[in-house]
């Protein structure tokens, strides 16, 4: 369901849904993990296609296993079409196609600043996770002049202090690739710590970005989120707070921008490579940016209009989460409503 409320909430207003298998790839070989991606889209490809429905990465997913699975809908349907979100340009989609959830975040932070007249530039960032929705958005905090300091594993947490650059994002994504731990950071940055069996909510900061998994904040770290100045959080997680951190979060006057509008990135440019109306092949990167921070504008207007339009106003925390959550419900009953039960 939290699918389908994210997708009406985009400008495009397609449906969705959620779904995915018990099989761990860690540990495997590359061999098996293709063989699997085949097997799966066995069973998946009779409900795939332009006019149905495409599968886009998620937790696990990635690149090479959205390219081992439109090679088996290929095989199996005869088609070679871009209705798979996240293939690589030489094949199929846009090479920045990954990176719009993460940037569509930073983005969306952006906006919701602005209403205060502040900027990112010069913001202390704490992030969670360390999968390519945290490293986008990491990478789109420096471009703004902000100062992203923390990352995650399922370990603990790392904290560099001085701030996180693009050579050190770039030995980040080496330690992921290379599977090794981010405690190795320090080696090469003294000056970082690893916390083990923790998470960065503590830290001093002024936003915070849950990019990790659900309910990864509960109660007590929204104690800790209060306590360590943190004005703003951006959900990029699906669900990233549970029900008690989010009473703790309002009760101290927090703003929460919700997952389904602030990481709606991600579905929205999915959905334009449906469109028969643009090309993507054929945009520039600056292009791209534009459209992407164009769609998240919508979106953020939209759940504030929304929010008005029942009684919360602007300035009211909880005005983007019952915004969005009111917004993408009536478009689904409308929709609903008008088509009939089918």
């Amino acid at each position: 369901m939290l699918k389908a409320l994210k997708n009406a909430l985009s400008p495009y207003k397609l449906g969705g849904a959620g779904g995915g298998s018990d099989f761990d790839p860690k540990g495997k070989s590359e061999a098996e993990i293709m063989r699997f991606c085949q097997s799966f889209m066995d069973e998946l490809h009779k409900y795939l296609g332009p006019d149905q429905d495409l599968p886009a990465e998620d937790l696990g997913v990635g690149p090479r296993e959205m390219g081992y699975l439109f090679g088996q809908y290929k095989r199996l349907t005869g088609h070679f079409q871009g209705s798979f979100t996240g293939p690589k340009i030489f094949w199929s989609g846009y090479s920045l196609r990954t990176e719009a959830t993460g940037y569509g975040l930073v983005f969306f932070a952006r906006l919701i600043l602005a209403e205060m007249n502040k900027e990112l530039k010069g913001l202390r960032c704490i992030v969670s996770g360390a999968g390519k929705l945290a490293m986008h958005v990491l990478e789109k905090l420096l471009s703004c002049g902000a100062i992203p300091i923390t990352i995650s594993d399922s370990k603990g947490y790392l904290l560099d202090e001085d701030g996180f650059d693009y050579v050190k994002i770039s030995l980040l994504r080496d330690i992921k690739v290379q599977q090794r731990s981010l405690r190795d950071y320090v080696k090469s940055n003294p000056r970082a710590k690893y916390f083990e069996d923790a998470k960065p909510w503590s830290e001093q900061c002024d936003i915070a970005f849950p990019c990790a998994s659900q309910n990864e904040i509960d109660q007590p770290d929204a104690i800790a989120l209060v306590n360590s100045g943190c004005r703003l959080l951006i959900e990029g997680s699906n669900m990233p707070c549970t029900s008690q951190a989010i009473d703790i979060l309002r009760k101290s006057k927090v703003l929460v921008a919700p997952a389904k509008a602030a990481s709606a990135g991600g579905v929205a440019v999915g959905e334009l490579e449906l469109s028969n109306e643009c090309n993507l092949m054929q945009w520039s990167a600056e292009d791209f940016e534009a459209k992407l921070q164009d769609m998240m504008k919508q979106t953020y207007e939209r759940s504030l209009k929304t929010a008005s339009e029942y009684g919360y106003l602007k300035d009211n925390p909880e005005a983007l989460v019952h915004g969005g959550n009111i917004c993408a419900f009536l478009n689904l009953a409308h929709a609903m409503i008008d088509q009939g039960c089918v």
